[in-house]
């Protein structure tokens, strides 16, 4: 593998896995549309290593997609390009269809037309819907409760006829939620605010914006959702060795990524606190929309088959997200 092509690479995975590819010695061709990406990201990454060549393209203009697999003919892709906010896409769901679902299809149609046949895909627990027991297994049957997870259980099964038919070869990761920037506080989150817990939880603790509490009420021990959470730099390394493993012939399959642990939303924040020494606000926001109660992550699949296990605990997440956060209290672009 010497080339490979990152879709949404100016966002926040996306533009981790370029640095470590980049850092890594390979040439990496970054397309992103901009819409939800950050520019600076790939700006760092650019004034680091010339291997990077950005390309901005949308994924749903089809033959421009074409033209660019015809030009970059990569080795492998890394499809992280999505629309991820549980909430919007349930006031939006034509939006969530049509960004992840058509962009998809486009960019698979590309890698048959020019024989490009391994991909590494971003996909989501929220495909499982409410789980039927804990953790939860791969081969759960899939009921999304959000048109977000609906969307990415659509692009799983196009996956699996395009390597039914045409011998794609594929790796599907369903991640649990993502948290923590990198180690050094180079490059992270710029969503401001960010969909994401304990971004939220670490840039309130640090002053940067109020904290609100925005889950709705469910049947858990203290009433708040409880989920998996999954360090950014671990996830990024299950996508290399996943890589790793197509390219040794591994067979096309699906892999859940987490920590195999649970943490409600209040634990999650008091961790924040304990971490930090503060005490932050308990104050009720807007509810969002199409949360389910709980869910975390038999990972055993993973460890077994590609030998790869989460390493970084919660509270070196969060001491991640200080570093990124004193480096861009912002943001990009500011």
């Amino acid at each position: 593998m010497k080339k490979v092509l990152v879709t949404g690479a100016a966002g926040y995975i996306g533009s981790h896995i370029c640095r470590v590819l980049l850092n890594l010695g390979y040439e990496v061709v970054a397309l992103d549309n901009f819409s939800r990406g950050w520019r600076q990201a790939l700006e760092l990454l650019k004034s680091e290593n010339s291997s990077l060549k950005v390309v901005e393209a949308d994924l749903r203009q089809a033959e421009i997609i074409k033209k660019i697999m015809l030009d970059e003919r990569p080795d492998l892709v890394f499809h992280f390009a999505a629309l991820c906010s549980v909430n919007e896409s349930m006031h939006n769901p034509y939006l969530y269809f049509s960004n992840n679902c058509q962009g998809t299809f486009n960019l698979l149609e590309a890698m048959r037309l020019v024989g490009v046949d391994k991909i590494i895909f971003s996909s989501t627990s929220a495909v499982y819907g409410e789980a039927k027991s804990l953790p939860i297994k791969e081969d759960q049957m899939s009921e999304p409760v959000n048109p977000y997870g609906e969307s990415k259980l659509l692009i799983e099964k196009s996956l699996k006829w395009f390597g039914q038919l045409y011998g794609l070869n594929y790796v599907i990761l369903r991640y649990f939620n993502v948290c923590g920037s990198s180690s050094d506080g180079y490059i992270g989150d710029s969503k401001k605010p960010s969909q994401l817990l304990v971004q939220n939880a670490v840039r309130g603790a640090l002053g940067l914006e109020q904290f609100h509490f925005t889950c709705p009420h469910v049947p858990t021990p203290d009433g708040t959702p409880i989920r998996d959470y999954i360090d950014v730099e671990d996830l990024i390394d299950a996508h290399l060795t996943a890589a790793d493993y197509l390219n040794n012939g591994g067979q096309s399959d699906i892999f859940n990524l987490g920590n195999g642990q649970g943490y409600s939303v209040r634990e999650i924040v008091e961790t924040v606190e304990k971490v930090l020494d503060v005490k932050l606000s308990r104050q009720a926001d807007q509810t969002r929309q199409g949360e389910i109660a709980e869910i975390y992550a038999d990972v055993s699949k993973a460890k077994q088959i590609l030998n790869w296990q989460a390493k970084k605990s919660l509270s070196d997440s969060i001491v991640s997200l200080v570093a990124w956060y004193k480096r861009y209290p912002k943001g990009y672009d500011y």
